[in-house]
């Protein structure tokens, strides 16, 4: 396994630039995951780390080597594709020592490391079928068992779990995560599903419009986002967000307006709002706790209720649509009012320019 460091990448097509100065460490045997909405920059951010897009400006390099101009098959990588790829005329067997055989591998060596790669990802009773004898999640075992036999310094994951039905999805993220542990090497993984980079990943690098927004922690971007991208993307369901505007100021403490958020305030926390600023409220659904006299008021238009919990879709005073995950046999129905509480510590403030002011609102009880 190796690190990884890119620095100052960019990438650009012609006078389109897609990848806007990205520099990002890497550690030894770190599972990292590029997350953020399609057409980002972050399969071409992943492309360009296996050699298969050039590299505008900037460097890359995998341990100790300087990878710019240098051909996929030395950088000691291996990438597996949202497409399994598999040839539908060979087995199992062949197909994961395909690149072997290409390498001129003696054939005790192959023979080996297939049938050690089939034994990690316990498809052993699979190498004599061919692809069209397997199912989705079985081919995608075989696409990374062809990674696995090249011994590659770093894995790289393109969108690998795309095609499969969210049952399947679920289980292939375990298998992932055991392998992770179980080879301990450096993994980097792309996709646009939040709730795979919050359960796989070690750190997440979220991207937008071919820049860094936040690089983290999965709970470090989950309580902290940096700043609105961050806050909206990472979490299901996502941030409920609303603007407010500050006003009275009393010793440390300001006051926050809006219709539906009624007697908010929060205390100074190193940064100076003023009454008048615009600001934008931030609470995740779970955070919302049914209060008779919560100062988060509004009208239920949907209860759907899923077992455990139960998703309150609900209407602000001002008509803004929110969002409460409670439990699942909350006494609630549609159309009636409704009003939460939420912990201090659980509320977000962002500035104009959608910056966390990483403030914190306080109550007597602990509680607003």
């Amino acid at each position: 396994m190796a690190d990884l460091a890119l620095k100052s990448i960019h990438k650009s097509y012609g006078s389109v630039e897609v990848i806007k100065g990205i520099d990002l460490d890497i550690g030894h045997g770190e599972f990292v995951v590029f997350v953020g909405p399609s057409g980002c920059g972050k399969s071409t951010l992943l492309r360009m780390i296996a050699g298969l897009e050039e590299i505008t400006s900037g460097e890359l390099y995998i341990g100790e080597k300087l990878c710019n101009n240098m051909e996929p098959r030395d950088r000691g990588i291996a990438m597996v594709f949202q497409s399994y790829a598999l040839y539908p005329h060979m087995s199992v067997y062949d197909n994961v020592g395909f690149g072997l055989k290409l390498a001129k591998a003696p054939k005790e060596e192959r023979d080996r490391k297939i049938r050690e790669a089939a034994r990690i990802l316990q498809m052993e009773h699979l190498l004599e079928r061919r692809p069209s004898q397997l199912s989705g999640g079985q081919r995608q075992r075989v696409a990374i068992g062809r990674a696995i036999v090249r011994e590659p310094e770093v894995f790289l994951f393109d969108e690998p779990l795309s095609n499969l039905d969210a049952a399947l999805r679920v289980d292939m993220r375990m298998e992932l995560s055991k392998l992770h542990q179980q080879l301990g090497a450096t993994m980097i993984y792309v996709t646009h599903d939040q709730v795979e980079a919050m359960t796989l990943a070690d750190k997440i690098v979220v991207l937008n419009n071919g820049e860094v927004q936040q690089t983290g922690a999965p709970i470090d971007l989950y309580k902290n986002p940096a700043n609105l991208f961050v806050a909206g993307f990472i979490g299901s369901p996502k941030m409920n967000l609303s603007p407010v505007i500050a006003g009275e100021v009393s010793g440390s403490r300001i006051a926050l307006g809006g219709e539906g958020l009624e007697q908010l305030s929060y205390a100074f926390d190193g940064h100076r709002q003023k009454p008048g600023d615009r600001l934008t409220l931030g609470i995740r659904p779970h955070a919302l706790k049914i209060s008779e006299t919560g100062p988060v008021k509004g009208k239920v238009d949907l209860v759907e209720r899923l077992g455990n919990e139960t998703i309150i879709n609900f209407r602000l005073g001002n008509g803004e649509q929110w969002l409460a995950v409670v439990d699942g046999d909350a006494p609630i129905g549609r159309g009636g009012a409704v009003a939460f509480s939420v912990a201090e510590s659980d509320i977000m403030l962002f500035d104009e320019n959608g910056e966390n002011v990483r403030c914190l609102v306080s109550a007597v009880d602990g509680e607003i």
